[in-house]
């Protein structure tokens, strides 16, 4: 009987996954009561009365699921409040409750937010049940595929970087420095889709393996270049694009890449990409661009003070859009200042993080600063070491929790 039962009443699981999120949005609060009563059992479910209402709440809530909206309400009819939506949560499955038959609306809909479902008021329990089911099905496979998409991308641009760290380690420390400052920036700018900017970021110097080494370390510290040597730096972005153009899902990627030199008041090039994808690459371009040009200013004359950087940056009208310097402006005076220290060879581990470029005796950069040690870095550095290299110090500090 003991046996019987315990086939029959399996235990509980002790970590039971979350229910999907609902939101629920209409202008008439018994519809949103009803939606409530017949969704609460096997799902979280948020209410708002409004467009505004369910915005705001979209930025205070990042795990919404799927969003269920009437068509007709004051002020911003459910069209509007979806294509916004979209926006806000690119990964919310969006469907819309119509008791009208407005074919405009209905167009408007389906091409501005991509609703995934229309209902009819009123609506039965029955019918909602599914369809709600279906889109909680759609925004698992959206969020699986996009997580699956990043870990591969990731993966191949990993291969690709680590190929620059071996050929151009001078570009390689630039642009991991790169992809710091412009991770923190669409951070503090509270920007949603920021992988493609990341993706970017450590992209942005890969055409620099192409760079004769005299010029690619003229560039990096900021010296004068030759016309024939500006043009050569002038047509990576070029180069870099056609180098990735075969890539599978870069196109966001590439957008921001090919628009990151262009200035702030400059008509970016978006073509091929959907208004949503088009605003993650303008925002992303304009964040890449304030990232590298600060870190050029930083790395010339063996660095240059913060608050220089940032006067040369607003000084330069219509490059950087403002409120980017003003996170830039905001992110460096909150930071606390690393604590660098200068360490023998033997007291280096792995995970401190070189405040200033390794070279070797004869000047030739073997690690570039900002790149975080790792047990290679180290067995490099032994080997280029000269002998009596234990009274050699090397400025370090410890990377923060958040470091990659």
């Amino acid at each position: 009987m003991r046996a019987l039962r315990a086939r029959r009443d399996p235990p509980m699981p002790l970590n039971p996954p979350p229910k999907p999120h609902i939101l629920c949005v209409d202008d008439e609060p018994q519809v949103l009561e009803s939606l409530k009563l017949n969704l609460r059992r096997a799902h979280t479910v948020s209410t708002a009365t409004g467009g505004a209402e369910a915005l705001a709440l979209l930025d205070q809530a990042s795990d919404i699921a799927v969003i269920v909206s009437d068509m007709r309400m004051p002020g911003m009819n459910g069209a509007a409040f979806l294509a916004q939506a979209r926006h806000k949560a690119p990964d919310a499955v969006r469907m819309l409750l119509t008791g009208q038959s407005d074919l405009d609306a209905a167009i408007t809909a389906v091409n501005d937010g991509q609703v995934f479902r229309f209902l009819s008021k009123p609506c039965a329990p029955a019918q909602l049940l599914d369809a709600v089911a279906a889109a909680v099905t759609q925004h698992r496979l959206l969020t699986s595929e996009r997580v699956l998409l990043q870990q591969t991308l990731h993966g191949s641009i990993q291969a690709l970087t680590e190929m620059l760290a071996m050929v151009n380690p001078i570009a390689f420390g630039r642009s991991v420095r790169i992809r710091k400052l412009a991770s923190e920036l669409a951070t503090r700018l509270q920007l949603g889709e920021r992988w493609q900017l990341e993706v970017a970021a450590m992209l942005s110097q890969i055409g620099h393996v192409t760079l004769p080494a005299q010029v690619a370390e003229k560039a990096y510290y900021g010296l004068p270049l030759s016309a024939d040597e500006d043009r050569l730096i002038q047509g990576l972005p070029a180069l870099v694009e056609k180098l990735l153009a075969h890539i599978p899902r870069l196109e966001t990627v590439l957008a921001i890449l090919r628009n990151h030199p262009l200035g702030h008041d400059g008509v970016p090039d978006t073509r091929g990409l959907g208004a949503a994808e088009a605003l993650v690459a303008r925002q992303g371009a304009g964040v890449l661009r304030v990232a590298i040009d600060c870190d050029i200013l930083e790395s010339a004359d063996n660095g240059t003070a913060f608050d220089a950087v940032l006067r040369t940056l607003r000084g330069r009208t219509g490059t950087y859009a403002p409120h980017v310097l003003d996170a830039l402006e905001a992110l460096r005076g909150t930071k606390a200042t690393a604590d660098i220290q200068k360490l023998a060879l033997r007291e280096l581990s792995v995970g401190m993080v070189f405040a200033e470029d390794v070279k070797t005796p004869g000047g030739v950069l073997l690690v570039a600063r900002g790149y975080q040690i790792t047990e290679r870095v180290l067995d490099r550095i032994r080997e280029f070491s000269p002998a009596g290299g234990s009274q050699v110090r090397w400025a370090v500090f410890r990377a923060g929790p958040g470091a990659d």
